[in-house]
């Protein structure tokens, strides 16, 4: 069973930046938006993925890591191709549809990470919840309720005033962080190559790249 981590963030907050110490050999990032890595170093990358592109390449996995960035648009881009149409019949539809998703990432192989970069937002409480499509998934679902691991890509000010980017993974009863006991320290730097490092040794999973075989001696 793959295994789901959702990362919520603000647009700037260091969600897709956290890619940067991954390896071209270690990931894919389906690139929902179609936007350019906020780095120099080159990932491979299914630009504008749709649902049909993630549902194939999760059904045959060929990596242990995979992100869909930022998958809040698959429901809103999906909403905006559909906005003609009347009734509410489409919003179950769009809801469907990403419930399907968060099931077939779990379907993956077991030693296998799908991180689902998220935008957050309020409920009518001022409480933090991932951003949806209308309330079906909020209120049926309850989005963040199907990740073992929630982290929150989050702005605060250094000790030297100037502006930090950190992963918060604890809840402090703001926000909808959380991680098993002892996996991660409470807040780290935004790198989730090292967050995936920290996965696979927690729960036994098997290294996100297999080391070669050693040739036979003679």
């Amino acid at each position: 069973m793959g295994l789901p981590v959702l990362i919520l963030g603000e647009s700037g907050s260091g969600k897709s930046t956290s890619l940067r110490n991954f390896n071209k050999d270690e990931l894919v990032i389906y690139n929902v938006a179609g936007k350019p890595l906020p780095f120099r170093k080159r990932l491979p990358m299914k630009n504008n993925a749709t649902y049909a592109t993630i549902y194939k390449g999760l059904q045959k996995p060929s990596r242990k890591a995979y992100v869909i960035d930022d998958s809040q648009y698959l429901m809103a881009f999906e909403e905006l191709d559909r906005a003609k149409e009347t009734g509410y019949g489409k919003f179950t539809d769009m809801a469907v549809s990403f419930q399907q998703l968060l099931q077939r990432a779990s379907w993956t192989s077991e030693d296998t990470n799908v991180y689902f970069l998220m935008h957050p937002d309020t409920d009518e409480m001022g409480r933090e919840k991932p951003k949806t499509i209308g309330k079906m998934l909020d209120e049926k679902l309850c989005v963040e309720g199907l990740f073992p691991i929630v982290i929150d890509a989050r702005v605060q000010q250094g000790e030297d005033g100037r502006p930090r980017h950190v992963f918060v993974t604890e809840n402090d009863g703001t926000n909808l962080a959380k991680a098993p006991m002892g996996m991660l320290p409470p807040t780290m730097d935004t790198d989730l190559r090292a967050v995936d490092e920290a996965i696979r040794e927690y729960w036994g999973m098997r290294p996100i790249v297999d080391a070669p075989e050693s040739a036979e001696t003679e």
